[in-house]
């Protein structure tokens, strides 16, 4: 268990620029990041197992894709597929959404900042990036392990209902029984009202 705490946290970096994707691997690794670099957004959604054509997770890769990408830091202007565009990509998988998103450029354009941070984005680094933005990951990354736990509680206690809504059933014995009971008491009522009969025949 020890060993699994001490397994630094893998950031997926995703940028067209060759000097700013080295920039930025050395400053992850620098803060004790596992870093795996890709220079566009089609390349990342293969990476994390989503065809660039389809939203939908490819679920062999799925489950390994939660423990192996922590968060993704992407540029925002990529020829082809944009930071944004990557960005609602991932926010539409069911499987990667939790995954936090950071966007970098740099262009301080508050629209464009505004219109990631409402898509789903995590922060919005101003370009160049500095080894103290480095800071501002990890609280993210945990915080998305939060959410992930309180899904993984959430589908046990579905679960655990369903198993004792099925098993819930074994009431039709006892109503067996209990007309079983009636029965006999209707049969020594109906004993009992004969019987007088029979003593007042006897008498007259």
């Amino acid at each position: 268990m020890a060993l699994a705490t001490e397994t630094p946290f893998h950031v997926l970096a995703v940028d067209d620029s060759l000097p700013d994707r080295k920039l930025i691997e050395r400053l992850l690794k620098t803060s004790s990041f596992h870093v795996t670099t890709v220079d566009s957004g089609s390349k990342a959604l293969q990476f994390l197992g989503i065809h660039d054509e389809d939203t939908c997770p490819v679920s062999v890769q799925a489950d390994q894709l939660e423990v192996a990408v922590n968060l993704i830091i992407t540029d925002y202007c990529m020829p082809g597929m944009t930071g944004y565009d990557l960005l609602k990509k991932i926010k539409e998988s069911s499987s990667l959404r939790d995954i936090p998103v950071v966007i970098m450029s740099s262009e301080n354009i508050p629209s464009r900042i505004n219109r990631c941070l409402e898509e789903g984005a995590d922060e919005f680094f101003l370009k160049p990036v500095r080894l103290s933005d480095m800071s501002k990951l990890k609280p993210h990354i945990l915080k998305s392990r939060c959410k992930e736990h309180q899904h993984h509680h959430q589908e046990q206690h579905q679960q655990s209902d369903s198993n004792s809504n099925g098993s819930s059933n074994p009431t039709n014995n006892s109503s067996s029984s209990s007309d079983n009971s009636n029965s006999r008491k209707r049969k020594a009522e109906d004993n009992e009202e004969t019987s007088p009969q029979k003593n007042r025949s006897r008498h007259s």
